[in-house]
């Protein structure tokens, strides 16, 4: 054959060519200088990252006939063999053709004679996890116990699928993908060898696409040679192998994450123009996201496998925004990537899912949300008089109408609104500023109470008393419920099983149609606790009282269909259930009746 490609022809042929694996080949080197080789010995990883190389040369190293300590030679007769691949004591088996017990046992056969020309007999199996289980079964005493004249090498890429008999009896080398750094430095070399030059980022576009593996980035390199000319650049290796420029993906992510849209739909359509494979381009663009994240995480920057260069424009980027919007964009990106495997439009899909990405904005982190809480509660005045209002839109001031003395005239006093939630807050009787009205006498303390009696008043047009707003039990009682879940989980679980709860005067009545619902609340010590709890919220001092359906029907004298009764078939109607589940709603207030309707 006339030419050779660049993976076999640069295969190396001694420990020190070998790219990376530092430890293991340190490891090889020692064993033999100390003549403590093991007669079994597995090599494991990803494809492409040395496993058969080292095996080969072992075999040479444990043959060589060099006496100076400097093993393998490469130039006694034979280590030349074992190059040529002429070795007749050397026996390299595909373990996915030969994977048979037959095959074993053949084997077997042949390594119970002395070696022919060279002092040991080698046996490599390639990829062993190939063979049966039988196979494996008949090589367990020959690889526990083998001849002295043997040496067993295996190579997986599936470690998990060897049987752990087999495991035992070996000693296991397992292979590390190799750095980006030292593929460029390999790949940097073997350019100048061919005689090419290469743009520094057409490089680092091979390294990326290797993933660690050698084999894998010759191979490219390889077709790269074919297409250019002496001078490689980067618009080369985008065209010949496919590949999105890492540019182009820059620009898309910072788009997502400044939520500038036009921007992201065009880059996407660039991005299509070239042919891209979707799915490909998914994933490198969620390995742009993942590299924001490692760049704002200290002590990460050894997961950070790219050139110093790209590392740098990734962290600048970063820089700009937090680590919850990163990682809330990513988890959208996420979510479509698997959409788009059952979508009959993955392009649609992706296009909807950038606009969702950037209409989801910037996320403030909550402990930046509590200290801004905290600075606003630290400024405000201690004696108040008012409660820590939540942030809900006011409503509009009520009015009313108070009756003057002089005929005709009128004055509207606008009363607060009513507080949507408030802790801690005491009923206030509202005050009136001053009232000038002709023929109304003036307020000498301006602010102070104004009593019902002080405002004069005719039989036929009584004037209201002004109060202040209080809660009401049938209205405000899924507002108790949250009071109540914020204090004690368990007891507003309880007390939204229950049928209704009414005023009656000054009692609580809380209906349930199963007494079960509410065994623990009737308990001596958590009804006082719930006592308390109705005092505060309600700012009412109600006895709390339990209506089950024994009590209830001894009252009514009949039990056919009472109103509790319907309302508990009506709470547990398979339509009511569905339409709880799908809106993640809770039932508040049952009625029936003809009110209700």
């Amino acid at each position: 054959m006339s030419y050779l490609v660049l993976a076999r022809k640069s295969r190396p042929q001694s420990f020190e060519e070998v790219v990376g694996q530092r430890p293991v080949v340190k490891t090889l080197q020692n064993s033999l200088a100390r003549n403590r080789v093991a007669h079994a010995i597995l090599f494991s990883g990803v494809r492409g990252v040395g496993k058969t190389t080292l095996a080969r040369i072992m075999a040479k190293a444990i043959n060589c006939e060099d006496t100076t300590g400097n093993i393998p030679c490469n130039h006694c007769n034979s280590c030349l063999e074992i190059t040529r691949g002429a070795a007749l004591d050397l026996h390299e088996i595909d373990g996915a053709s030969n994977r048979g017990i037959q095959e074993i046992r053949e084997l077997k056969e042949k390594i119970r004679f002395l070696p022919t020309s060279a002092r040991f007999k080698i046996i490599i199996i390639d990829e062993v996890h190939m063979l049966t289980t039988e196979a494996f079964n008949a090589l367990l005493k020959t690889l526990e116990e083998p001849p002295e004249h043997v040496y067993f090498m295996f190579a997986t890429t599936e470690l998990h699928k060897i049987p752990i008999t087999i495991l035992s009896r070996c000693q296991r080398y397992e292979l590390k993908r190799i750095s980006a750094q030292e593929l460029t430095d390999h790949f940097h070399k073997l350019v100048i060898l061919e005689g090419k030059e290469i743009e520094p980022s057409a490089l680092a576009l091979i390294v990326r696409e290797a993933e660690g593996s050698v084999r894998d980035g010759l191979s490219l390199l390889d077709q790269v040679f074919s297409f250019a000319e002496t001078k490689i650049s980067t618009e080369d290796v985008v065209q010949v192998l496919g590949l999105i420029d890492r540019t182009v993906l820059l620009t898309i992510t910072r788009a997502l994450l400044e939520g500038d849209r036009a921007a992201a739909l065009t880059a996407l359509e660039d991005t299509f123009s070239f042919g891209v494979d979707l799915k490909r381009f998914c994933a490198d663009l969620l390995e742009c996201f993942r590299m924001l994240i490692l760049c704002k995480i200290e002590g990460c920057s050894q997961m950070l496998d790219m050139p110093d260069q790209e590392i740098q424009i990734h962290r600048e980027l970063a820089s700009g925004f937090s680590m919850e919007t990163i990682h809330l964009k990513l988890a959208l990106l996420m979510q479509s990537v698997e959409e788009m495997g059952h979508s009959m439009q993955p392009r649609l899909t992706l296009e909807t899912t950038f606009l969702k990405i950037i209409e989801a904005g910037n996320v403030v982190p909550v402990a930046s949300l509590l200290g801004q809480l905290q600075q606003l509660l630290a400024g405000a005045p201690k004696n108040s008089g008012q409660g820590v209002q939540l942030a809900t839109a006011p409503a509009p001031p009520r009015e009313q109408t108070i009756q003057a003395p002089s005929p005709g005239k009128e004055r509207t006093v606008p009363l607060p609104a009513p507080a949507e939630r408030s802790f801690s807050s005491p009923p206030t009787v509202p005050r009136v500023e001053s009232l000038s009205e002709p023929g109304l006498p003036e307020m000498e303390n301006a602010g102070a109470a104004v009593p019902p009696a002080d405002i004069p008043s005719d039989a036929a047009n009584p004037i209201p008393q002004i109060h202040a707003h209080e809660r009401d039990v049938r209205r405000d009682w899924p507002g108790f419920i949250d009071y109540v879940q914020d204090r004690k989980v368990w007891m507003s679980k309880d007390l939204q099983r229950a049928d209704s709860a009414r005023q009656q005067g000054d009692e609580l009545h809380l209906h349930y149609s199963d007494p079960a619902n509410c065994a623990l609340l009737r308990s001596k010590e958590n009804r006082i606790l719930l006592t308390e709890f109705v005092l505060d919220f309600f700012q009412k001092e109600l006895k709390v009282r339990f209506i089950l359906p024994t009590e209830e029907n001894k009252n009514n004298g009949d039990d056919t269909d009472s109103p509790q009764k319907q309302r508990h078939r009506l709470a547990n109607d398979p339509l009511v259930q569905m339409a709880v589940d799908i809106f993640n709603g809770q039932i508040g207030d049952i009625r029936i009746g003809p009110r209700s309707r």
